[in-house]
This record gives structure tokens, C-alpha cells and sequence, in this order.
């Protein structure tokens, strides 16, 4: 054994030889005298190795000195003579493990250990860069008989005996290989070792298999090894497999997965994940620079804070004391700036920040696909929006969108038909006002909401029969929904078998004339055993009710379809809404949004030339037409509410340069993140990021946010105040 710098262990060293006893008279020779005669320096073995298995010797025999005894070696039963631990020592720290390695290798028929504790090396192999010369998953199409090395990492090992198969992964896939001891036992022994997730090259022949699987891409082929080699061992347990079934898969925490989010984006699935989002990537910027003349600019990450939208992330400016840069929630006043300054058409794949609340969609920080165009029609540019997904979908996907232009609802008709402002409309179970039906009827839930100036509206469910009476009477899974949303519940009722009357509380049906109600199933246009879901009250909360319900049920009932892809655009909202909160009205998108020229007489009731593109009932991209001219955007702040003052302040660089000659423009900003989980099949945006945040926008791999130093608050003029209870 080597000599280098020790750390004092205890040692049984007649646990030990009793257990390498009946390995070979040389194992045993060796063993006794080395360890005996110098068991001081087994404290050179204080390494990943034997610290992370101090407690079980036994594999850590098999790994420093099976892996790799002399051919001629006999085997022994697994060594249960070695039941209690074999060192006594304090475990080291995490640094000093990864400090240290080992490694027993063959000299002919000498046994030779090489150790390097604390960073000093001796005879130690050299860590080596090896070439592939083709990918796993690329070798389907390969010559047959053709010479091939492969590198990745060994995502499943299956010892027969005789022979051992090993299914090696990388980036683009699988492929078996198959070891033969006759024709080459070095590399049979090389394949033994091995385990999962180890990193091996492996070179040999390519072959057709014996027993085919033509479910996978390489199932028709396996590399023969003739040398393998292993780059680098996994030293302790695994939180979960790389390539579990599906039922492992849906097992898996999501704490557990961001926790260890190195290994989840070695997963086949995440790992597809960041593929198809590069591609997606790609094939935007060559449309957008190949096609279209478009041209990438990079704008500020510290910017000056601004009003309206969300909650800014802030960074303390050091050198200006008590000033704070704020990241930027998007790039919407540098692009306008960028047209003032001829750039023309501007593109970004843009990194953005906000400080919200979060869910499956959001992320505090995000990455959005940003375009400025001058000289453009609204027509124009979302007719070149429609042509770059079509695009993506069809070198993406595969899929063939319809070469008709994307239908088209304003904000009012969206809100009206499906209660949101990005419907879903692969299904029906549109919304319908009933208002004018029930408004003098007797059931005081319905004539009471018209009467105080709110509405009634509702659903109507084809084969009501399906959905039981418990599940919409309060408390049911249905019922809950409407409550989630706000409302103290459903009214619900049925059309009879015969479709002349309607079955269901008595209030409700006693409520309703004759005339009422044959108008009512008429309006609905309900047939016999339909169900209808009512809703009563403020025009908002309905409207949120009965979106979610019918979302709801759509599901429940399995009305939504598969592989059918429903993009459409939503146009002409309200420039402004109420904050009631503050007793104002705020931009409902952002106030650079231009007003529509026929609503200029009345700015606060005003439509914006504003557009989203909406998939499946998920907005995937939103823009407008913006203010050019420093008298309209005046206008604008006025109605919000902020000063000439104030808008000179916040916003001054952008009124001089409209000042400037500023040409006509529009933008667009596509959620990258959402679209590719949507075009990934995923239910959360986390599961397309490569290094997302927790709900709580915490990064469990990193530990981040993490605290800083009282100094370096110091720096940076903050002085952090103690909270206390209560």
C-alpha cells in the first residue's frame, strides 16, 4: 500500500483476514501482511468508498477488492463473518470525502492499492475524455457488423450467468449490450462490475439481437462489448430510478424530484422535456431571423422600477445608497425604445421576474418569447403569429394545423359564452344568459340577482343522467367547485322524459310558470334528460362560477377531446378595469396599450387593440398595438390616475423619445414555458424548466434564497429588522 498522509482509524484486523480467508492463498498472504504488519496505514483509506459504508464492510470488500481479485480468485459465500463494523472512526465531512478516491487494480498476479486522501495522488489512473462515436439511441439504423463505442450511463444491469446484458443510456436513447466471457472475458468482467448509473464506454460490434423488441427504437440491435470501461462509480444510493415505470414515476414527490434535481433531468422523460424546448427554440428564432428579418436584442436584466403590474424583485444599488434596480417583469419599455430607434422588427428570448403568488404556471422567474414590429397592421402581425405556429407545430409535433386563419372572439363574447377570457373550446357546454327568462319568475335566488342588477345564467349538460343529484347538491364534488369559486353554490334542475318540464327542487320548478319554463328549456335548447347547472348573482363571480363548473364537468365526463389542438385569438379588451381596492381604474394589460380610435371620446370605457392567442383554454401569448404619440399616453395616465409629475418620473425616458419621431408599433409575448408544457403533454411548467422553483419560489436543489452576511447587508446600505411574535 501506497504511502500517504494517514487518519487515525481502529482496525479488527482479525475480522478482516478471517474474512478475504478462502478468497486465495494470495489474497490471504496479502491481506494478513499488509494489514498487520501496517495498520496504520489503512488510514490512507479514509474515502468516499469505506466512509460512506463504514457500517457495512461487506460492501466495501466487494467493491475494493472483488471488483478486482486475480481470474484464477475463488469466490466465497457473502462473507457474514463480517456482522459488526469494521472501523471505529468519526465519519469525515463531506469535503473531505470528496477529496478522497480509490482504486485495487491487477499487476499480473500482484494485488496493488493505490489511495489519495486530501488531494495527494499516487499511482491513481488519469481520468480520460472518451469519444462515442455514435449516440445509444442512433444505433437502430447502424450498418450491422459495424465497429461502434458508446458512452453513457448503465440504466439497467441483468446478470444470467453466463452472460450479462446492459441497457447503456444517453441523450438520445438506449441500446442492449451483450457480454460474451469466451470470445471476451476482460470485457465479460468489465460488464460484471458495473452497476446502475455508473458512467461507461463501452466498444464492440453491432449485431442483430436474438430476441428482438421492436417497441424501442434500438430494440432490433445490441452492441457485442469488447472493452468497457467505467468513467465513474456511483458511491452510495439513489433516490429513485432514472427509468421507473409509470406507476414508480407518479409515485415520485415532487419535493423528492426538485431535491435531487440533477438525477430527475437524467429521467428519459425531463430529459425529452429540455429537448423539445430547444427545438421549440429553434425553430422560433429561424423563423423569426430566417423568414421575417427579425433581429436579437438584449436588453437590461437592472432596471428602474415601475408601477403597475406585479411585484417587483429588487437589488439594492451599492453605489447609490437607499436606490434599488428592479429585474424586470418584461422588456415592454426598452423594445418601444428599440422601434423609436429604427431597429424595425426585434426579437428576444427574454428572461423575466415576478414576485407573486405562484401555481402550476407561474414562476417567479420566466422566460417568454418577446417581439416588437414598426410598421405593422394588428392584421399583419397576427397573421405572421398564426404562420410561426403552424410552424411549430408542424417541426415539433408533426401535426398539420388548419390553414384557415385561427377564429377570432372579443373579450365581450368570451366572457359571454365561456366565462373567461381564454376559453376552451374543444367541447360545448357554453354559457348561457337566462336573465330576461326568470327575472319576474318566483324563485326569489334568480328574480332577486336581476333585480339588483346582477345575472343568471347557465349550463347545459346533454345525458344528465350521468351526473348524479348528490354530486350537485351542496357538499358535492360539483358543488364544491361553484363554492371555490366563490359562490355559495348551484341550482340545478332536469328536463323530463318527455322534455315539457323540468324535475328538481321544489322551490326551483314551483318557482316557474308554465310559460317560464317552457322558455327556459327552450333558451337552454335542452332535450329530454338533460341536466342544467344555474348560476345567480354579480355578472364576475357568475361567470367565474360557471367557468370553473364547466371545466369541471368537461373532465369529469370525458368530453374533452384528444390530440385536438383549438388556437384561437381573444381581441378587444376593456383598456381598463376597476380596482376596487384603491377606488381607480389600472390598465388592464399595461398602460402602453393603445386605445381603439372610435372609443377616443371615452377612455374609460374604451377597447384596447390588444390581442392573445389562446390553445386549449391556455393563453399562450398576448400583445397589442402600442401608444406612439406623447398625447395619448398622457391621456392614458390621466385616467389611471398618475400625475404628470409622476409619469415624468417613472416614465420620462420613454415620453422624450416619443418625442423623437417614434414610428407606429405593435409587440407580442409568447409564455415560452407554458407552451412547451403544453406541447410536452405536462401538467406544471416545472416539469419543463430545468431548474424551476417551489411554490413557495424556493430552490430545494441549492437552498436558495439564502441568507447573507450582516457585512454584506452593510454594503449594501439594508439593515435587516428582527421580526417578532405576534
Amino acid at each position: 500500500i501506497n504511502s500517504c498522509p494517514r487518519r487515525r482509524i481502529g482496525i479488527n484486523t482479525g475480522t478482516l483476514t478471517t474474512a478475504i480467508h478462502g478468497w486465495s492463498p494470495l489474497l490471504t498472504q496479502w491481506a494478513s501482511a499488509q494489514m498487520r504488519s501496517s495498520a496504520a496505514a489503512l488510514g490512507l483509506m479514509s474515502l468516499p468508498t469505506i466512509c460512506s459504508h463504514a457500517q457495512r464492510p461487506v460492501h466495501f470488500l466487494r467493491k475494493m477488492i472483488l471488483s478486482e481479485t486475480p481470474r484464477n480468485a475463488s469466490r466465497v459465500s457473502p462473507m457474514g463473518s463480517l456482522a459488526r463494523p469494521m472501523f471505529t472512526t468519526v465519519a469525515p465531512s463531506f469535503k473531505e470525502r470528496q477529496r478522497s478516491s480509490v482504486y485495487v487494480r491487477r499487476a499480473g498476479q500482484k494485488i496493488e492499492a493505490a489511495v489519495a486522501v486530501d488531494g495527494d495522488v499516487k499511482n491513481l489512473e488519469p481520468m480520460s475524455w472518451t469519444a462515442r462515436s455514435a449516440g445509444a439511441g442512433t444505433l437502430g439504423g447502424a450498418k450491422l457488423g459495424s465497429q461502434v463505442t458508446i458512452c453513457g450511463w448503465v440504466d439497467k444491469y441483468r446478470n444470467y450467468g453466463g452472460l450479462v446484458f446492459l441497457d447503456i443510456r444517453d441523450h438520445t436513447g438506449f441500446c442492449q449490450v451483450v457480454s460474451l466471457p469466451d470470445d471476451f472475458p476482460a470485457a465479460h468482467e468489465g460488464c460484471k462490475r458495473v452497476r446502475s448509473e455508473y458512467v461507461v464506454t463501452v466498444t464492440g460490434t453491432l449485431r442483430t439481437r436474438e430476441n428482438p423488441n421492436p417497441k424501442v427504437p434500438t430494440g432490433m440491435v445490441e452492441v457485442v462489448a469488447e472493452q468497457v470501461k467505467v468513467l465513474n462509480t456511483v458511491t452510495g444510493s439513489l433516490p429513485f430510478k432514472m427509468s421507473g415505470t409509470t406507476e414508480e414515476d407518479a409515485a415520485l414527490s415532487e419535493e423528492t424530484r426538485l431535491k435531487h434535481r440533477v438525477l430527475d433531468l437524467r429521467r428519459p422523460r425531463m430529459a425529452a422535456n429540455l429537448r423539445l424546448r430547444h427545438q421549440v427554440v429553434k425553430v422560433m428564432r429561424r423563423f423569426l431571423e430566417d423568414e421575417h428579418d427579425f433581429v436579437e436584442v438584449e436588453t437590461p436584466i437592472l432596471a428602474r422600477p415601475t408601477p403597475e403590474g406585479a411585484r417587483d424583485y429588487l437589488v439594492p444599488a451599492r453605489l447609490s445608497p437607499g436606490a434599488c434596480f428592479a429585474l424586470p417583469q418584461s422588456p415592454q419599455l426598452f423594445k418601444q425604445m428599440l422601434m423609436v430607434a429604427g431597429v424595425d422588427r426585434y426579437y428576444q428570448i427574454a428572461r423575466c421576474f415576478r414576485d407573486e403568488d405562484l401555481r402550476a404556471d407561474r414562476q417567479p422567474e420566466f422566460t417568454q418569447l418577446d417581439m416588437e414590429l414598426a410598421f405593422t397592421p394588428m392584421e399583419d402581425l397576427m397573421a405572421m403569429m398564426e404562420q410561426m405556429m403552424r410552424k411549430v407545430f408542424k417541426e415539433v409535433k408533426g401535426q398539420d394545423l388548419d390553414s384557415d386563419a385561427f377564429p377570432r372572439l372579443t373579450y365581450a363574447e368570451a366572457m359571454e359564452r365561456y366565462g373567461c377570457d381564454k376559453p376552451d373550446t374543444r367541447y360545448g357546454l357554453e354559457l348561457v344568459t337566462v336573465s330576461d327568462v326568470v327575472k319576474d319568475c318566483g324563485f326569489i335566488v334568480f328574480s332577486g340577482a336581476v333585480e339588483a342588477g346582477g345575472v343568471v345564467k347557465a349550463i347545459r349538460v346533454p345525458n344528465g343522467k350521468r351526473i348524479s343529484n348528490g354530486r350537485v347538491k351542496p357538499k358535492g364534488d360539483i358543488a364544491n367547485e361553484a363554492v371555490a369559486a366563490g359562490s355559495r353554490g348551484l341550482a340545478f334542475a332536469r328536463v323530463s322524459s318527455d322534455g315539457a318540464a323540468l324535475e328538481g327542487a321544489k322551490a326551483l320548478v314551483q318557482g316557474l310558470n308554465a310559460e317560464q319554463t317552457a322558455e327556459l328549456i327552450a333558451t337552454m335548447g335542452a332535450e329530454p334528460e338533460d341536466l342544467l347547472l344555474l348560476a345567480a348573482g354579480d355578472v364576475g363571480l357568475v361567470n367565474k362560477t360557471l367557468d370553473r363548473v364547466r371545466q369541471y364537468v368537461a373532465r369529469s365526463l370525458e368530453m374533452v377531446p384528444e390530440g385536438v389542438n383549438a388556437l384561437l385569438w381573444v381581441t378587444d379588451f376593456p383598456m381598463f378595469e376597476y380596482n376596487a381596492d384603491e377606488d381607480r381604474l389600472e390598465a388592464l394589460h399595461h398602460p402602453f396599450t393603445a386605445p381603439n380610435p372610435a372609443d377616443m371620446a371615452d377612455l374609460r370605457t374604451a377597447r384596447a387593440q390588444a390581442y392573445d392567442m389562446v390553445w386549449n383554454g391556455v393563453e399562450i401569448g398576448g400583445g397589442s398595438l402600442r401608444i406612439f404619440r406623447s398625447d395619448v399616453q398622457a391621456k392614458v395616465f390621466e385616467a389611471i390616475g398618475l400625475s404628470r409629475e409622476e409619469a415624468e418620473e417613472k416614465f420620462g425616458y420613454l415620453l422624450d423619445a416619443f418625442e423623437m419621431g417614434a414610428p407606429p408599433h405593435g409587440g407580442i409575448a409568447f409564455g415560452l414555458d407554458r407552451l412547451v408544457m403544453l406541447l410536452a403533454g405536462e401538467q406544471s411548467i416545472r416539469d419543463v424548466i430545468a431548474f424551476p422553483k417551489t411554490a413557495g419560489a424556493q430552490c430545494l436543489l441549492t437552498a436558495a434564497p439564502g441568507d447573507v452576511t450582516t457585512s454584506q447587508l452593510e454594503e449594501l446600505h439594508v439593515r435587516k429588522i428582527e421580526q417578532t411574535e405576534g
